[in-house]
């Protein structure tokens, strides 16, 4: 089974991370998994772990506007779009950004942009500080089934083969957060 943390437990969850492994955590609907968005060795584990193609790409999540900022490519972002998404922040939204350089490519896939939210689920957020930067988020199951919503779900999805799980509270959302595009208001994912 993989190495469980409480919230007690933040710093050894952080430090997980920190030494390459892939954690799931809870967010605003279902669990994630999370690894080192700049780790490639950790992050092709999580798209072992869910059998997914890698073309798909992750959003990051993070406890603060500093901790996504430079991944955002602000030359290309008008100050009225940059001012409505912090208005959203900290929140259950996801917006799609133009990228900077510092975007490894292996986290956007085939994909232009990078997806970014500054949760305001606590737990979240708190392994984020703990962490000291953004992480990956993506559902915690494997291609096909349904996110999982506890911890035992998400035992019985990874079993042996997940490094650690942070057990702690879902937020109260229903579903995963809507992801929309930064520059059109185009609506991604509903």
């Amino acid at each position: 089974m993989p190495q469980t943390f409480t919230l007690a437990e933040l710093a050894a969850a952080a430090a997980l991370l920190r030494a390459g492994g892939v954690l799931a955590y809870p967010t605003e609907a279902v669990y994630g998994l999370g690894c080192d968005p700049h780790d490639r060795a950790a992050f092709d584990q999580i798209f072992a772990l869910k059998q997914r193609p890698a073309t798909q790409g992750v959003l990051l999540i993070a406890a603060d506007f500093v901790q996504v900022e430079r991944y955002i490519d602000f030359a290309q972002v008008p100050d009225t779009v940059l001012n409505e998404v912090r208005a959203s922040w900290p929140g259950p939204h996801t917006w799609i950004f133009p990228r900077s350089a510092a975007v490894p490519d292996w986290v956007v896939g085939a994909h232009a942009g990078i997806a970014l939210r500054v949760t305001a689920h606590e737990p979240a957020a708190a392994l984020c500080r703990a962490y000291g930067g953004a992480l990956v988020s993506t559902s915690a199951n494997p291609h096909g089934r349904p996110p999982a919503k506890s911890a035992q779900t998400v035992r019985d999805y990874f079993g042996d083969t997940l490094a650690g799980l942070l057990d702690a509270p879902l937020g109260a959302q229903d579903r995963p957060t809507t992801i929309r595009d930064a520059l059109t208001g185009a609506i991604i994912r509903a």
